[in-house]
This record gives structure tokens, sequence and C-alpha cells, in this order.
């Protein structure tokens, strides 16, 4: 597995089903030092995940298209019947 990937999945483990966490935080997990280099990988592998509806991408706290997002943005575990 990516080390992007897990970290993301780590991070989202450590928070309650359905809460969603900050891009900068799994960055954070990946690299405390030097976080910031890390955002744009983070945000490529989750757009795939979310692709894959392995994750879901917030914006306002709704779901977004991860092929149009733009902004600030958080993601979290898809929940169950939300795509019926």
């Amino acid at each position: 597995m990516d080390p992007v990937e897990a970290a993301i999945f780590d991070v989202l483990a450590k928070v309650p089903a359905g809460k969603s966490v900050s891009p900068e935080q799994v960055a954070r997990a990946l690299n405390e030092e030097g976080w910031r280099r890390e955002l744009g990988k983070v945000r490529a592998v989750a757009i795939g995940l979310a692709r894959q509806e392995r994750l879901v991408i917030l914006r306002h706290n709704k779901p977004a298209d991860p092929d149009t997002f733009r902004g600030v943005w958080r993601m979290r575990l898809p929940v169950a019947g939300e795509n019926d």
C-alpha cells in the first residue's frame, strides 16, 4: 500500500465513524516537519480513492465531486447507504 494511502486510512481510523479529517492532519502524520510538501500527494491520493469510492471528499461538510472540487476540503470514509 502507498504510504500516503496508508496514512490517510490510519488517521481516519483514529476518528469516530462519520467524522472527517483534514489533508493537513494526514500530511503531518507523514512528515511533521515538512508536512506542507506532502499536501499535494495527499490530495492526489485522496482523489484517486474518492474515484474508487473508498473515500469521500467533503466541501462545506457535503460530498464533493473529486474531479471538480476546489478550495478547503476534508475527507472521511464512506457511510453505508450514502450512494444508494
